[in-house]
């Protein structure tokens, strides 16, 4: 063998090196993006979760006050329903279309205390009233989050040429939390 022949031979060798680490490095950082996007999601799943939670003993101290209120109950109900089937499946378009159910009913039961005021008066609701918008503010930050890391690695799979290796480990695009239309509509209250 020429001097020639190995030097190529040794190009070959030490490209074929670079590129092989380079699929590694992008194969492990996808990996850890995938994994950011997971724990977010679970992030939101949980406080949502502890939200959903508080409903039943919301809706208990209030049917005390306004029983007749049947419709506001049953809204809070079904989206209660369709979060625990959506959230059981990870489908983030279920999740959001609960909260748009709940987004439209809470509103609805927490005034209700304005024309009842004993409700109003009733530490336990107060408490709740309390805990929930300490809970909003964590979804809130919770569903950022997801968005923040589904956007990098949507991004990540997207980027040439970043994307042939995503295509090797079959790297789907994420669901971005975006409230519904009907989360956007301004909410009214009538009694």
């Amino acid at each position: 063998m020429n001097g020639a022949t190995i030097a190529v031979l040794l190009g070959i060798t030490i490209f074929s090196l670079i590129l092989i680490m380079w699929f590694f490095s992008t194969w492990n950082r996808l990996v850890r993006l995938e994994k950011d996007v997971d724990r977010a999601w679970a992030n939101v799943d949980t406080i949502l979760q502890q939200r959903f939670d508080m409903i039943p003993n919301l809706v208990k101290i209030v049917k005390q006050y306004a029983e007749h209120e049947k419709e506001i109950f049953g809204d809070l109900i079904e989206a209660r329903k369709t979060f625990a089937e959506a959230s059981k499946g990870g489908n983030v378009s279920g999740v959001m279309a609960a909260e748009s159910m709940l987004s439209q009913a809470m509103p609805k039961l927490l005034a209700l205390s304005e024309s009842y005021p004993d409700l109003k008066a009733n530490t336990n609701f107060l408490k709740l009233q309390e805990d929930y918008k300490e809970i909003e503010d964590s979804v809130t930050d919770q569903r950022q989050l997801y968005n923040s890391s589904a956007t990098n690695f949507n991004t990540a799979i997207e980027i040439i040429p970043d994307s042939i290796v995503a295509s090797f480990k079959g790297c789907q695009e994420r669901v971005l939390y975006e409230a519904e239309q009907r989360a956007r509509e301004s909410v009214s209250i009538e009694f």
